[in-house]
């Protein structure tokens, strides 16, 4: 089993630390009027790929999401707050993700994790999934817990060691480590 050092690790936010689908289906309801959505649905990262629903609406609620993780109701996945408030208390938190603006995204990570010091929150935008490896080696960073397969191939080819949060959309086999919850992170974390 792996061990990890808090300062060699690194997180995705979307799918790994926010429960952005649930957030999704969420403005679906509310706004659309679309009350089909489970969550089990999404078995593709790429929503266009398996929701019977126009394009147009998917890239409304993405950019809702985007700009308001307040008003669209985004909530923290079960175990992220108290295992990355542990986490701070040995190292800063980085973030590193694909979102194109970084200020809501950051604010939201603020208030979710008010425990920890606003200061050893670090949220890099990169706007594309191509660029998290080189963030990450820039960074220092060994590890990456990350929701999307084709990123973590990725980073795996840039000498990096991935770690595949489980959903819905990223199931099949693949040669990374594979978590299905906060707690099973913990379990790989040297945390005394």
């Amino acid at each position: 089993m792996i061990k990890i050092k808090p300062h060699d690790i690194a997180f995705d936010i979307d799918g790994v630390v926010a429960d952005t689908m649930s957030s999704f289906i969420h403005v679906a309801k509310k706004q659309f009027g679309i009350n089909s959505i489970r969550k089990e649905q999404i078995t593709s990262y790429w929503l266009e790929d398996c929701l019977g629903i126009p394009d147009e609406t998917i890239k409304s609620i993405i950019n809702q999401i985007l700009e308001d993780p307040f008003g669209t109701k985004l909530k923290p996945i079960d175990g992220a707050i108290e295992t990355l408030s542990q986490i701070s208390n040995h190292a800063p938190l980085y973030f590193v993700t694909a979102r194109p603006v970084q200020r809501p995204i950051e604010i939201w990570l603020k208030t979710v994790l008010q425990d920890v010091p606003p200061d050893k929150i670090k949220v890099l935008a990169t706007g594309q999934h191509d660029l998290k490896p080189k963030v990450l080696k820039k960074l220092g960073k060994t590890f990456f817990v990350e929701d999307h397969l084709e990123t973590c191939h990725n980073i795996h080819k840039a000498g990096l060691k991935p770690i595949v949060f489980n959903q819905p959309w990223n199931q099949g086999q693949t040669p990374f480590a594979r978590i299905g919850s906060w707690n099973e992170l913990r379990e790989l974390l040297e945390l005394t």
